[in-house]
């Protein structure tokens, strides 16, 4: 069993294409966008239920250079 997760990234000016590559190469995620507004990735993500979420994020995620912020989601029942 896992945890649908989206987590949405904000990177440092100039550094969205290097934060992307480097979460590509850790294949970590289902999916990852490039998008428009506050954020500049947004990523889905499954993390096996026997992990906490937070630990997860932070331990395999936010240590890439050039992410200033992040914003994670978590998913309930899908209808």
């Amino acid at each position: 069993m896992t945890t649908c997760v989206f987590v949405q990234l904000r990177c440092r000016p100039g550094k969205t294409y290097e934060v992307a590559e480097e979460i590509v190469l850790r294949e970590i995620h289902s999916e990852l966008y490039s998008t428009s507004g506050d954020y500049d990735l947004l990523m889905k993500l499954y993390i096996p239920k026997s992990e906490d979420v937070g630990k997860f994020v932070n331990d395999r995620l936010l240590d890439i250079p050039g992410i200033d912020r992040s914003l994670t989601t978590l998913t309930f029942k899908a209808f």
